[in-house]
Formats: structure tokens, C-alpha cells, sequence
């Protein structure tokens, strides 16, 4: 499917991702490689679908996230671990996923260096959360999504050290940490 054959939303954001340059990435502290699935759903009006992760897992319990997770040996880029991932926590299947690109890689809190990969999926995909791992999924519109005035910066003054967090609401769903910033630096990179 070429570009143009997308609805003119879509189309406008393939056209920006791909003529600006990612961020250049700041020097990472985190050396463990992971990686995500920005799945944007190829609907009329593209949506961002994102998970809330199962309140019974250890790290980031509850919070709103998207696919993905840290690198296994077998993984042999972070588009392989994102797709990968993508197919264990909501059944997308790889094949299914045209990408786009990747995003600079950013420093989590738990240390990983987590790449965000941009993927489009069909619109006739079902979805289906592993519960073990995903509480729920839902989509948010991509033009909400990549709206920078809806991220609020927060800064955490922690061991000496400023670190700026952003924050967002979606519905009944708190978007927050590293998720709204992956999705605040996509708003950035195809904002002209």
C-alpha cells in the first residue's frame, strides 16, 4: 500500500516522520538494550493503540505502555524485539506491521536504553491482550496523541539530580514516564 492510498491524516504523518531527522539521541547511562511498537492503526483517523500494563506484575504495574520490552539474545535488531514483543503482549502479528522507522533510543528508570520503533497496522487487526502481562487496550486518536500541549513537564529533584517527567491524560487512562515521552518526541519530530 503506497502512502497515498492512506487517509490524508496518515499520509501527512508518514510524509513528516519520514522527512525529519530523529532527535539526535542524548548520551545514554543505560546499556541494556530493549525495545517498543509504536503501533499506529491505519483507521480513517489513525489511532495510537497502547496498553495498561497487568496491576500483578512487578515493574510498572498498571501503568499505560506500549509493546515492547528488553532485548533477548535471538533479537537481532530492536525491530525484531519490538515486533516480537508486540506478537507476545497483544497478538500483532510481525508480518502484519509495515515500519516506518525508529526513534533515538531513550534512558528508562530501570535501565534499559529502550529504542521506540514506529510501526502501521491494518485496521482489521484483532487485538488480543495477554493477560498475564496486559490488563487492557485502547487506542488513542494520533492527532490527540501528537498534540505537545497536552504533555505537562514535571521535574523530580532525586539524589541530587533534576529529572524532568511529562505527564498526560487520555480518557481515564494517566500517560506518563517514558511513554509520553516517546509519544511527546514523535509529536516533536513530525511537528514542522
Amino acid at each position: 500500500m503506497s502512502h497515498q492510498s492512506y487517509p490524508p491524516s496518515l499520509a501527512d504523518f508518514i510524509s513528516r516522520f519520514q522527512l525529519q531527522l530523529p532527535q539526535a539521541a542524548q548520551l545514554s547511562y543505560n546499556v541494556r538494550p530493549a525495545a517498543v511498537l509504536i503501533p499506529i492503526i491505519c483507521r480513517p483517523e489513525p489511532t495510537l493503540l497502547l496498553t495498561r500494563r497487568a496491576d500483578s506484575l512487578r515493574k510498572h504495574a498498571g501503568q499505560v505502555a506500549f509493546p515492547g520490552g528488553k532485548t533477548d539474545h535471538d533479537d537481532l535488531s530492536p525491530i525484531a524485539t519490538a515486533l516480537r514483543e508486540a506478537q507476545e503482549e497483544v497478538a500483532i502479528p510481525a508480518h502484519a506491521v509495515k515500519i516506518l522507522g525508529q526513534l533515538a533510543p531513550l534512558d528508562s528508570n530501570t535501565g534499559f536504553k529502550v529504542t521506540p520503533v514506529v510501526g502501521l497496522i491494518p485496521a482489521d487487526i484483532e487485538f488480543h491482550a495477554n493477560e498475564d502481562e496486559v490488563a487492557e487496550v485502547f487506542e488513542m486518536p494520533l492527532y490527540e496523541a501528537l498534540s505537545l500541549s497536552r504533555y505537562y513537564p514535571l521535574d523530580i529533584h532525586r539524589s541530587g539530580h533534576t529529572h524532568r517527567l511529562y505527564l498526560s491524560w487520555y480518557q481515564s487512562q494517566f500517560v506518563w514516564g517514558l511513554t509520553a515521552a516517546i509519544i511527546r518526541r514523535l509529536a516533536q519530530q513530525v511537528s514542522i
